[in-house]
């Protein structure tokens, strides 16, 4: 699948947040031929999940001479798809000012408002009491898919119509490596999601969601603690994952680090 990162310096972790995260954005845009473009200086995505991470660019070096065009273009395109807000990305070794300069005249802004927190696996607290009536099992099919999506959606508070949306995106994601989804069940009830993707050398937790009935179980820290020992199995080294507030300290008691902060432009249109 890719190259596995075994460095754990503070810096090879960061990169390795951040490599996930940019590989992931490209398994996005490849799932939608019709919408895909990746040309070696921009990745660009969309879906119709209205949230400013599904639907975006990604820059691969410096800007150069000609790059106006194509973010013109890139802004007419999603203005043409009726989309709110999207956002504008980095590779792990280019930096924000190497942008900034660029994206503000064209009307982006900053954020870096979200945690970047990563862990050696070989290092990982699996002391957690086990939650009693509680299981996880991984996601292997369409059916399954569709619970899982309406656990996620509903245990982030998301509205209804998200529902089908996510579950014809994760269809395309593919059931199968590098991306996998786990169901957690409480006695028999679905209640708690995650997702691993493994990409940029590391394994990637997104999609953590837990039902507001079943949480300060420690259901949310099981469900994440799985895929990562599952990613340890097949030989992976780091862990990494971008924090809500909500999970942040979930996270520490785990061992994940907070190594940086997610940096991006980003558009309202």
């Amino acid at each position: 699948m890719n190259t596995i990162q075994t460095n754990v310096s503070d810096e090879a972790l960061v990169t390795a947040i951040r490599a996930n995260m940019c590989d992931f954005f490209r398994r996005i845009s490849r799932v939608n031929p019709e919408e895909h473009l990746e040309n070696g200086q921009f990745t660009r995505w969309y879906t119709p999940l209205p949230h400013p991470w599904f639907t975006g660019a990604l820059s691969s070096n410096l800007p150069k001479g000609g790059d106006d065009p194509f973010i013109d273009e890139t802004i007419q395109y999603f203005r043409d798809k009726k989309v709110n807000t999207f956002t504008w990305w980095m590779e792990p070794h280019l930096k924000p000012s190497g942008w900034e300069s660029l994206l503000s005249k064209h009307g982006f802004s900053f954020s870096n408002d979200t945690p970047g927190m990563a862990i050696d696996l070989h290092e990982m607290n699996e002391s957690m009491q086990a939650v009693d009536g509680f299981e996880i099992h991984e996601v292997n099919t369409e059916e399954s898919l569709r619970i899982w999506a309406r656990i996620f959606v509903n245990g982030y508070g998301n509205p209804p119509d998200w529902e089908s949306i996510i579950t014809d995106l994760w269809i395309k994601l593919g059931l199968d490596l590098p991306v996998r989804n786990y169901l957690g069940y409480l006695n028999g009830k679905p209640v708690a999601t995650s997702t691993i993707f493994y990409g940029g050398g590391a394994s990637g937790i997104y999609c953590v969601a837990t039902l507001p009935e079943a949480r300060g179980k420690g259901i949310g820290a099981a469900i994440t603690l799985k895929p990562l020992q599952d990613a340890r199995t097949l030989g992976y080294r780091v862990g990494v994952l971008q924090s809500s507030k909500m999970g942040f300290n979930v996270y520490k008691r785990l061992g994940f680090r907070h190594l940086c902060q997610i940096e991006n432009f980003y558009l309202s249109l």
